[in-house]
């Protein structure tokens, strides 16, 4: 039996990958801080749990044990931790490291945390310029995240390892610490007689189901080698498309209010709100022999319905939504309007 540990096992992606795997016969070792975490699903399935802190070097040796087939990584933002990762990847057939489309720029060197947009001119393929690697800086800040996710992939690659370095988009999926589709899901559930989209809801970002992250770490676990793949749907809806979809998946309807440039600043705020829109170039994914689990409506569903099934919504971060949920302006412009 093939034998797969995954660090941040219980986070996002970590669950969908634990998830195919294991419906593939593999025996699986999720690792991470709180066995609350662990979905039920995954440890009826067969799925072992082990407590350690990524930043733990020695907890991640024990998780490991005597080797495995495949480490993923969904846990490696810096060089540091990337090297943290290296003593183990001699018991190991195949690594995959998450990494994010983040890490790309533009010609005039602006990324997708930049205050200036960036604009790629079409679909993003791997061969793409990226922000220059760092370890002087905080990864956790706008302008750290990319440079320390591209100094991580740089550890990993130059190092002869096996390493499939894997770039999603914007994650959609049950366990999100951020899941964009609740500022739709929240209206849904306020039963909200309108919905509020800057720049007329033409806005692009590419979505990448964690399912389909999941079925491209298992191409690269059945085909070992060293390279960048980027990772995400088959498909980029605009933020119309996707408020229609969120909408009509939960039995709601309602007004759409597409604002324009003249709209007052702030309303109709969303997290796809990218122009020029963002896609990414999968054919490279393909050539390896990778199918997609399904497209942005047939796997968003899992988040759809993951937000809506607790009484209490799940643990994120509200704060980062209040700005898009501004229901007192929107009913103030309704009134003036």
């Amino acid at each position: 039996m093939s034998r797969a540990v995954i660090f941040g096992g219980t986070g996002l992606i970590g669950r969908a990958a634990a998830r195919r795997l294991l419906a593939i016969g593999w025996e699986v070792t999720t690792v991470g801080r709180d066995r609350s975490r662990m979905p039920e699903d995954v440890a009826a399935a067969g799925g072992r749990f082990v407590a350690a802190d990524r930043a733990d070097p020695d907890r991640l040796v024990a998780a490991l044990g005597a080797g495995a087939d495949l480490v993923v990584d969904c846990l490696c933002f810096t060089a540091a931790h990337a090297r943290d990762l290296l003593p183990l990847l001699s018991d190991v057939g195949s690594a995959v490291m998450i990494s994010s489309k983040a890490v790309y720029v533009d010609g005039a060197g602006n990324h997708v945390n930049s205050a200036v947009a960036p604009d790629f001119g079409g679909p993003v393929r791997e061969s793409q310029p990226t922000m220059a690697p760092r370890e002087d800086i905080d990864y956790r800040t706008r302008d750290g995240y990319g440079a320390n996710k591209v100094a991580a992939e740089h550890v990993l690659l130059d190092s002869g390892h096996p390493v499939t370095v894997l770039r999603p988009s914007k994650v959609h999926g049950d366990g999100a610490a951020k899941p964009c589709e609740w500022v739709f899901v929240k209206r849904v559930l306020d039963r909200r007689e309108v919905v509020f989209l800057s720049r007329g809801g033409s806005g692009v970002d590419h979505p990448s189901a964690a399912a389909n992250v999941a079925a491209l770490i298992e191409t690269a676990a059945n085909n070992p080698g060293r390279r960048v793949l980027n990772s995400a749907d088959p498909d980029a809806p605009s933020a119309l498309d996707i408020s229609r979809i969120v909408a009509r998946h939960l039995g709601h309807r309602w007004e759409e209010v597409l604002l324009d440039d003249r709209a007052p600043t702030g309303l109709g705020l969303h997290p796809w709100d990218r122009l020029p829109g963002i896609r990414l170039d999968m054919t490279a994914a393909g050539r390896l022999g990778y199918r997609p689990a399904g497209d942005y409506r047939g796997t968003v569903t899992t988040a759809l319905d993951w937000l809506v099934a607790a009484d209490q919504p799940p643990e994120f971060d509200h704060d980062y939504f209040a700005p898009m949920l501004n229901y007192a302006a929107e009913d103030e412009y309704l009134t003036a309007g």
